[in-house]
């Protein structure tokens, strides 16, 4: 086993400099079939990522069925905080057990969660049963992206990476929209019910294609680690999901939490500086690749989660879009990932190089999110889109080449716990935006209604508009529109600091070759 304590950076050197890793049956045996597996974990991947949103629409309807009004936000924010948390644990776990075993874990899991929630006939049930269905959800996200870096050589990964980017990203925007239909046509039973059939073929396929490794070697667990960390993240989650929103930021809950962080965040890394075999290895952020990439990642997810969560509603409320008709607007984001991820690849594949790649990714972000500070209910939609395929194109640069380039320069013992931390602070960075981003949006409306002398409540949505006149919604649409700016200038400088960590990069050539130059 290479040792990862010393220098990371070395024995990642030294494992480059030995080529090619041994055809074991779980690195990519010859009687695997690669695409299969690829579309399989695609499914899995698009299934636990659509779950984060899919519900959103179906919310209402929910609560009209189930009650519990007062308990609406716990139906997503459950699923967020479990999956949040888990994800690192199955990191390492994949690295300790195998990838194959916690993949059938993770889904067993997530498809019981799922057929819970289709059930529920309370909303306290429902609650429980989301949380069951995201500690399932994390392990998918996470094992799905390091099932590729045991089946395809870093050279040629960034193309199949940036198609997992922009299925992540398609979710993000397809999920209210599948809610909406399955609402309108059948149920709200069967947005966690359409789950099963899906996942199933897809674990079946992903048991036909891959290859276990055969070989069992004992462990030691780091369960100490495994708890200050679900703690931390567990607290940091529930504080900015529910602080200003909720609750007050005063409040006794509130401030536990607080506290909460402040004690197990220190505790994980004293826990993690003694564990024989830890679940985040703090050798990690000795390496150049590993601790820039994570930077990016955060302030990357942190202006994508600030980006896709206030469009709709400058959309649907500032320039009246319906809800089916707002999701359909921001499919200019979702092309622009979709070109710039497959168009990284492609050239990951063919240069071996990925720094200038993730400098251009922030730079996107950094010009989109600056126009974005721009956005007025009468623009014409082709600049808007133009700005959207702009903010898609950092996007797609980012998410897919900080995953490669990770897994490029970690030895393998620590590939999982890598793209796990990786994806941690994506999700931590979004967290903490959303909650940032929605307390300012809330304080500088409620103070632009005020000088208009307009009332604006939380419950403003397109349904309300229709009952005012025609002066009440243009200063409606104005004080919305002039609310959202401050927010992208935010996220604009979240950035540019991804941008100037970037530029920190130390590129390292990315092992393995494409097809055309094995031939």
């Amino acid at each position: 086993m290479t040792d990862i304590t010393a220098s990371p950076e070395a024995a990642a050197r030294a494992a480059r400099a030995a080529g090619p890793a041994p055809r074991t049956p779980e690195t990519g045996p010859e009687g695997s079939n690669v695409p299969v597996v690829i579309a399989s974990v695609a499914v899995l991947l698009l299934l636990a990522s659509l779950d984060q949103s899919i519900v959103s629409t179906a919310l209402p309807t929910i609560v009209a069925d189930l009650g519990g009004l007062d308990h609406l936000s716990w139906v997503v924010t459950a699923y967020i905080l479990a999956s949040t948390v888990s994800a690192p644990l199955y990191g390492k776990l994949g690295d300790l057990y195998g990838r194959r075993v916690m993949v059938f874990v993770s889904v067993g899991v997530f498809l019981l969660g799922s057929a819970l929630c289709g059930l529920a006939g309370s909303m306290l049930f429902l609650i429980l049963a989301r949380a069951l269905q995201g500690l399932g959800g994390g392990g998918l996200m996470v094992l799905a992206l390091s099932i590729i870096g045991d089946i395809i050589p870093p050279r040629e990964r960034g193309k199949v990476q940036g198609v997992f980017a922009a299925v992540f990203s398609l979710s993000s925007v397809a999920g209210p929209l599948l809610g909406g239909i399955f609402v309108e046509r059948f149920t709200w039973h069967w947005i966690f019910y359409i789950n099963l059939p899906f996942g199933l073929l897809a674990v079946l396929g992903f048991a036909s294609a891959f290859k276990p490794l055969g070989q069992r070697t004992r462990h030691k667990i780091d369960y100490a680690g495994a708890a200050a960390l679900s703690l931390a993240l567990g607290a940091l989650v529930l504080l900015t999901s529910l602080g200003g929103t909720t609750l007050p930021w005063t409040s006794p809950v509130i401030l536990a939490l607080g506290v909460l962080v402040l004690v197990a965040l220190p505790g994980f890394l004293l826990i993690e500086a003694r564990a024989a075999e830890p679940i985040l290895p703090l050798s990690l952020f000795a390496m150049n690749t590993f601790w820039v990439t994570s930077v990016v990642g955060f302030v990357a997810g942190a202006a994508m989660f600030g980006a896709i969560t206030y469009l709709p509603i400058f959309l649907q409320i500032a320039r009246g879009s319906s809800p089916t008709l707002s999701g359909l607007e921001l499919i200019p984001m979702m092309a622009g990932v979709l070109i710039a991820s497959n168009s990284c690849g492609a050239i990951m594949r063919r240069t071996g190089r990925y720094r200038p790649l993730l400098i251009a990714g922030p730079a996107f972000l950094l010009v989109g999110m600056l126009l974005l500070t721009t956005i007025t209910p009468e623009m014409p939609f082709w600049r808007f889109a133009l700005t959207l395929g702009l903010v898609g194109c950092g996007m797609g640069c980012i998410f897919p080449v900080t995953t490669t380039a990770v897994q490029n320069a970690v030895p393998r013992e620590v590939m999982g716990a890598a793209t796990a931390a990786g994806l941690m602070f994506r999700q931590v960075g979004g967290s903490l935006a959303v909650a940032l981003f929605g307390a300012l949006f809330a304080a500088r409306l409620s103070v632009l209604g005020g000088a208009e002398g307009l009332e604006i409540g939380p419950e403003l949505g397109p349904q309300t508009l229709e009952g005012l006149d025609a002066a009440a919604r243009e200063g409606i649409a104005q004080a919305v529109t002039q609310a959202l700016h401050p927010v992208y200038m935010i996220a604009a400088g979240a950035a540019l600091v991804g941008l100037v960590f970037a530029l920190m990069l130390k590129e390292l050539p990315l092992r393995g070759q494409g097809p055309a130059a094995r031939g």
